[in-house]
């Protein structure tokens, strides 16, 4: 996942400017909704960004061992992972569940459908895409399927 994930050392809006979650180092929500302006400004360390990564990677490792009763390989295992990383538990449920159903295709395909992100700006809802980055990398994800 690492290799895919560009490490920025400060806290960032994932969406663009002023648009989408604070985010910071590698694709690590700090909060849903735009930075504040210090935020934008509060700078991190490597040692601290690799340390939140290794953290929250096991933590979503974790995720899937506990949700996935299916056989996998590792690059179907990582590929989930990155999912749940990215979408959390709960986005990933659906993928999970077609996987335990041994449904590859279908999980595949519910992986490709998850490129969009809810962003709520001034208490109004709206539907975003991700980055074409993103994208490409959720495209190469479920291609192992």
């Amino acid at each position: 996942m690492r290799a895919t994930e560009k490490a920025i050392h400060r806290y960032y809006n994932d969406m663009e400017k002023n648009k989408g979650h604070c985010t910071w180092g590698v694709g690590i929500l700090a909060h849903k909704g735009v930075c504040t302006e210090k935020e934008l400004e509060k700078k991190v360390s490597v040692e601290m960004v690799d340390q939140e990564y290794e953290r929250r990677v096991a933590e979503t490792e974790g995720i899937v061992r506990r949700n996935i009763t299916a056989a996998l390989d590792q690059a179907q295992f990582d590929a989930l992972c990155s999912l749940a990383y990215n979408a959390g538990a709960k986005g990933a449920r659906a993928t999970f569940a077609l996987i335990n159903k041994e449904d590859f295709a279908g999980a595949a395909a519910n992986m490709a459908l998850m490129r969009k992100v809810e962003v709520v700006e001034k208490g109004k809802k709206e539907i975003r895409y991700r980055s074409r980055t993103y994208q490409t990398t959720r495209r190469r994800k479920c291609a192992i399927y």
